[in-house]
């Protein structure tokens, strides 16, 4: 069957193009369609041609699986394709109903006339995955709708309503319904309109004509050399633009496909191009097919009412889904109820939130102070306070009082699965459902898989992850799952160089200098300084062979908890989260030094960074091993949405493969050397030797089930 099918309305053609489920112009795809365009051109019956896409959409761009390869520019690539619209001698006519991205839209771009339903969304969102649009799309724009809004639609990347194009050049007609029978309507008008010879419109001819062309081009580049640094693909897309402004066509055409190849290899846009496709396989389960039966969820309890519990409570609000908060205690439940009030009030008050929308957000809330009031819900997620014993009494009562059929849900960070299932009778309903706080807002979901838990348990899981608009991989049981076991051994780290002689401030620095969104001291404070000391305890417990230095135990034992608290690491005022060097911190550091008999040293930031990075590396490594995580783009996944590593690094995995795993290796046997840095952690994973030995990458590897 082919991508591109034709059938007629009297004397004009529709094809209809497009393979599910989002009709990029992959290699088979363009062939199909520019064959077919050629067969209406060749046909004398026909006046004119209308293209469209299928399922409802045009089409979402290029098939950017083809970039690694040669098959991006096979024949016909897009460029060809859209010169076999343009330069056709009947009149074609796109006609856009839901997305129209990318070389999407520049294919659009080269048809003579365009028609798209209001509800249709246009945009060229190269730049998000570190790339310009580079089939004419920074020619063309400009020239239909010049150069300030094609700026905005460019660097923004994002789509943008059909309707507000209505009365520019881009688009001849904007309509409610029947998008074909107004593109077949307009086709035929203009057809018969046409005088022997006449050219047909094309967007290539156009001159930019905007006066201000040169100032605002001028203060786009400020604005992106000051908000993306690290991010060639804003600067090269400028350059693009300009190229319209100051050069003819076909020059500028050459330009755009310069900077695209130049952007093509850079380590951004690999990492970024990564980072896009890491996300959409996070969602694929190899033991678990598409095809999987999933439970409903039409309501949710949530046990607890604490920051965490409100804020996954807020998630079902946000996605229409009534949910009941449970607590012990009357004012604890006050509490809670206030603070989901006080986040609606707060998107009204900055604009966000209509108060009648809020509101009725807000009903969907019922709170309860009794079991027997959510044994109906279709999920219960327990957020209460990280203790087993408290976790295992919580769950012997869901299984008491909770449906056949309810999935029951924990929100434990690094406790054991497994051993919270075994309390109840039905182990294949539980399941980890690991928030990130605030959890109304981070995009990361840890999926937890116990041993027992049901693979429609899980599928279902997953559809409400997408539901609540989370980014959700999966996770096997292991102490702290994929990224509290890795930031362990990073904190560890962290924790070894104070010792050693790099004061918080130094090695926060480097970090985020590096791209991290908040250094290591930074993101304790913030997260709460206690949390770490009790893990600490419980590993002093349950394994003791575990290296730790003490110094982060002392501070607590000052009560220096972190922002919550006023102090922590750095100190704190009343309404004002910035961190202030401490001279508590500092002087308990020094003594701390002294009493464990270590002399100070300086450690430049090229040591901080590979410590605290490859630290992630060699864990993330041993749980690829031991089949936690199934891919080592879901670690890179977990990374980027939920712990602020760069994104243009494209997370820790990645970042590796890019130095070269041989590398990564020779540098961690260097920081063995370190007796102060745990020597023995730095013993390369088997894994990043058998990579290295062979120059394989940990993305290049298949998943595990």
């Amino acid at each position: 069957m082919s991508t591109a099918e034709s059938s007629r309305e009297g004397t004009i053609a529709v094809i209809r193009f497009g393979e599910p489920p989002v009709n990029s112009f992959g290699a088979v795809t363009r062939r199909d369609l520019t064959e077919a365009i050629e067969t209406a051109i060749a046909d004398s019956a026909v006046t004119a041609i209308v293209i469209t896409g299928r399922n409802g959409l045009f089409s979402a761009g290029a098939d950017i699986k083809e970039f690694s390869s040669a098959a991006v520019m096979a024949a016909p690539n897009l460029l060809n394709l859209i010169t076999a619209i343009e330069s056709s001698p009947k009149p074609v006519v796109a006609a856009i109903e839901g997305t129209c991205l990318g070389g999407g839209l520049e294919v659009a771009l080269g048809c003579h006339y365009r028609v798209a339903l209001e509800s249709a969304k246009l945009g060229l969102p190269e730049v998000k995955i570190g790339l310009l649009p580079g089939a004419g799309g920074t020619q063309r724009l400009p020239r239909l709708i010049g150069v300030e809004a094609a700026i905005n639609v460019i660097l923004g990347g994002v789509p943008v309503p059909a309707k507000l194009f209505k009365g520019t050049p881009l688009l001849d007609a904007v309509v409610a319904d029947d998008l074909i029978g107004a593109a077949v309507k307009l086709a035929a008008a203009k057809a018969a309109a046409r005088k022997p010879g006449e050219p047909l419109p094309q967007a290539r001819r156009l001159t930019v004509r905007d006066p201000d062309a040169e100032a605002l081009l001028g203060f786009a580049r400020t604005t992106v050399t000051a908000t993306y640094p690290n991010f060639p693909a804003p600067a090269k897309c400028l350059d693009a633009i300009e190229a319209a402004v100051t050069q003819p066509f076909d020059q500028g055409l050459a330009t755009e496909r310069r900077l695209f190849g130049e952007l093509m290899l850079t380590p951004v846009s690999r990492a970024l191009r990564h980072a896009f496709f890491a996300e959409r396989a996070a969602a694929k389960i190899a033991d678990v097919p598409d095809s999987t039966p999933v439970r409903p969820i039409k309501s949710a309890a949530v046990i607890g009412a604490g920051t965490m519990g409100t804020g996954i409570a807020i998630n079902f609000l946000e996605a229409g889904i009534p949910v009941m908060l449970l607590e012990v205690g009357q004012a604890a439940l006050d509490k809670g109820v206030a603070r989901v009030r006080e986040v609606y009030a707060g998107q009204v008050k900055k604009g966000r939130l209509k108060p009648a929308d809020a509101e009725a957000k807000a009903r969907l809330l019922t709170p309860t102070l009794s079991y027997e009031s959510i044994k109906n819900a279709d999920i219960v997620i327990e957020a209460v306070f990280e203790e087993m014993s408290v976790k295992e009494k919580v769950f012997t009562t869901l299984d008491q009082v909770m449906k056949p059929g309810a999935i029951l849900a924990t929100n434990t960070s690094t406790l054991d699965i497994d051993r919270i299932a075994a309390v109840t009778k039905r182990p294949a309903d539980v399941i980890g459902t690991h928030f990130f706080s605030p959890a109304n807002i981070m995009k990361l979901l840890e999926v937890v898989r116990g041993k027992a838990t049901a693979k429609d348990v899980l599928a279902s899981t997953m559809k409400l992850a997408k539901t609540l608009k989370k980014t959700a991989v999966v996770s096997g049981v292991c102490d702290g799952f994929i990224g509290n076991r890795m930031i362990e051994q990073y904190s560890r780290q962290a924790l070894f160089m104070i010792d050693e002689g790099a004061s918080p401030a130094e090695i926060d620095a480097a970090v985020e200098k590096f791209g991290f969104a908040m250094g290591p001291f930074r993101m304790s404070d913030l997260a709460g300084n206690d949390i770490g000391w009790h893990i600490r305890k419980r590993r002093a417990i349950e394994q003791p062979e575990v290296i730790y230095s003490t110094i982060a135990d002392k501070l607590c034992e000052l009560g220096r908890f972190g922002q919550k608290s006023g102090a922590g690491w750095y100190d704190y005022k009343a309404g004002d989260r910035q961190a202030y060097v401490s001279p508590v911190v500092d002087a308990l550091i020094g003594a701390h030094r002294t009493a464990i008999g270590v002399k100070p040293r300086s450690l430049d930031a090229r040591e901080i960074v590979d410590r605290l990075v490859y630290a992630l590396v060699n864990e993330g490594a041993k749980l690829l091993a031991e089949g936690i995580a199934a891919r080592a783009s879901d670690i890179d996944v977990v990374y980027l949405t939920g712990y602020g590593f760069p994104v243009w690094r494209g997370g820790p995995m990645r970042y590796a493969d890019e130095v070269g795993l041989y590398g990564v290796a020779q540098r961690m046997r260097e920081l063995a050397r370190n007796p102060y840095g745990d020597p023995g952690f730095w013993t390369p994973a088997l894994m990043i030797t058998d990579l290295a030995a062979s120059n394989g990458a940990f993305n290049t590897m298949g998943a595990r089930s």
